[in-house]
């Protein structure tokens, strides 16, 4: 059975929660899941996420109407399965431990191919856990082992995951697929720094990050506005990625999305609608840490 560190308390918006204390974001990245699944040649399989939806008693998305609330369901399952592959390249290449910050609803333990050996660490908060592993029940990961690390991503998370068997010494593919803009940046600064103090040479990240200089444009803006409604704004925002990673002592690079085969089929009929400037709203960085001197 997995294992469960003990849990912190959670400083998220209530607006940005249903009742049962889930995650909006995440529901409706189960919701593009879920979607996703139903097709002949699904990006991203994922045959839990309709039980999420059913167990939440969930149907929606995004407040509003514009153009983002309608590409965000493709971009979820672009994203998804962008470092879906990242982290895959990672085990194989020798990161063996797998930290998920702000895992969600995502069932990366279960639905990915993993090499033998690998130690997956959702890290989440209490009640998103404890309803995720009901819908689960008994079903059986498919990485060798799955720990779960109850705490909120803003408090002090790391003690947790130690005490929960992560070892600082091995290197780590961590990932922060979507959590980290919903921060004010001093947390996020903490949770980075946190996350590259446990980590040894080697060791790699995945993290989304939004663009600062699209934030104003007639694109974004309206859906900013919309999220800022329920309290889920985006308060994190980079211009450089590469250089703020490189300050933490990261080596980091910015994925150019439309060179990837399955990007450009599904994003490609978004563009006579938002334009090309829709694919840099957000950055999707991977890095490396370098070695210490």
């Amino acid at each position: 059975m997995p294992e469960s560190a003990p849990a912190q308390s959670s400083s998220a918006p209530v607006a940005a929660r249903d009742p049962d204390g889930i995650s909006r974001a995440a529901l409706w990245t189960a919701t593009a899941h879920a979607a996703e699944y139903r097709r002949p040649a699904p990006l991203v399989r994922d045959p839990w996420a309709a039980d999420f939806l059913h167990a939440a008693g969930f149907a929606g998305g995004p407040p509003g109407d514009g153009p983002m609330q309608r590409l965000l369901p493709d971009w979820q399952v672009v994203r998804s399965r962008f470092f879906d592959d990242h982290l895959l390249a990672a085990a194989r290449e020798g990161c063996r431990q797998v930290v998920l910050l702000g895992a969600g609803l995502d069932t990366r333990a279960f639905r990915l191919d993993w090499p033998t050996g690998v130690h997956v660490f959702e890290v989440e908060e209490p009640a998103v856990l404890a309803f995720k592993e009901h819908v689960l029940d008994l079903s059986r990961p498919s990485c060798g082992r799955r720990t779960l690390v109850e705490a909120d991503g803003t408090a002090s998370w790391g003690a947790e995951l130690v005490s929960a068997g992560f070892d600082p010494g091995r290197r780590t593919a961590w990932l922060c697929e979507a959590p980290l803009y919903f921060l004010p940046p001093p947390q996020v600064e903490a949770v980075v720094t946190a996350m590259t103090e446990l980590s040894a040479p080697g060791s790699t990240f995945g993290a989304e990050c939004v663009n600062s200089a699209t934030l104003s444009s007639s694109f974004v803006a309206p859906f900013m506005e919309a999220l800022a409604t329920i309290g889920l704004a985006w308060h994190w925002r980079l211009a450089e990625p590469e250089g703020w990673w490189a300050r933490h002592g990261w080596d980091a690079g910015v994925a150019d999305l439309f060179t990837l085969p399955y990007v450009r089929e599904r994003l490609s009929p978004y563009i006579p609608l938002v334009g090309t400037a829709a694919a840099k709203c957000v950055f999707l960085t991977t890095g490396t840490l370098r070695g210490r001197a």
